[in-house]
């Protein structure tokens, strides 16, 4: 569980609904409080029409822009970002290690029934092609191209996020001088313009929207998104690493060493300390 995910963005929702009820008066006046609760200056930051404006419009231009097969997976992408765990390269370097000690032992054929056992489909054709002996460059170029296209298609997911972070804002905007011309449009110079204010803060607040929509949902998925596809990287970058040393006859130990290397000095003392404690 991601739990850093679920506290930044609660964490920046109950700060802005704190700021909206709070006041702070400093210095105090006389006989005034220093701070002030006033729950009902929520509804001051609620109208149906800028909401409807703003979301409306920006999922209106999201679905413009994006086929429907990245629209389809927006459920999986919230998958994606909470399950934190689900990438660990120390684990794929074991495995890694103890499949070097059996081809060391009884050849790359018998990385068949290993490569059978495997439930990553890329880890599992990376076993099978250096078991059907292919060429250690063709090897190298299927694999990397797989990973190249894994990340484009993941950049298009996050790219949907940027889209929905950039024209948020926009139809915010848009949505304010909708407020604006209206009430200039209605607005009676016999009456005073007592209104004016109330007004004003009506039209304003579809541009608070947008930048709500903006910087508090859409741009930490999409951060989170390119996060998750660079751990993935990361794995299957070891894994070709792995499989191209374990094709050559790497030494398993010397196998190990040159693959932590891929992983901060932290994370591999943080394995070393769990497998210490097995």
């Amino acid at each position: 569980m991601n739990i850093t995910y679920i506290i930044g963005v609660v964490a920046a929702i109950l700060v802005f609904l704190l700021g909206c009820v709070l006041g702070i008066n400093l210095p105090p006046e006389a006989g005034q409080e220093v701070v002030t609760f006033t729950p009902g200056n929520l509804w001051n930051f609620f109208d149906a029409a800028s909401i409807f404006i703003v979301i409306g419009c920006t999922f209106a231009i999201v679905v413009a822009s994006f086929p429907g097969d990245t629209l389809g997976a927006i459920p999986k992408h919230f998958g994606v970002i909470l399950n934190s765990g689900k990438f660990k390269p120390l684990e794929i370097i074991d495995q890694l290690v103890e499949l070097a000690q059996t081809a060391r032992k009884n050849g790359l054929l018998a990385l068949e029934g290993k490569a059978n056992e495997q439930e990553d489909p890329f880890f599992k054709q990376a076993i099978m092609l250096i078991v059907d002996a292919n060429d250690p460059d063709k090897v190298r170029a299927i694999l990397e191209n797989d990973i190249e296209c894994m990340s484009a298609r993941h950049e298009d997911a996050a790219a949907l996020y940027d889209k929905a972070s950039s024209v948020a804002p926009a139809f915010g905007m848009v949505g304010t001088l909708v407020g604006l011309i209206n009430m200039l449009a209605s607005m009676d110079p016999t009456s005073g313009g007592g209104d004016l204010g109330k007004d004003m803060g009506t039209a304003l607040i579809t541009t608070l929207y947008g930048c709500i929509l903006a910087h508090m949902i859409f741009g930490p998925i999409a951060n989170n998104l390119r996060i998750r596809d660079g751990e993935e990287v990361l794995c299957k970058e070891i894994i070709v690493e792995g499989i191209m040393s374990i094709q050559s006859g790497e030494n398993p130990k010397a196998l190990r060493e040159k693959l932590l290397t891929y992983i901060s000095q932290k994370d591999r003392e943080s394995g070393s300390s769990s497998a210490g404690g097995e």
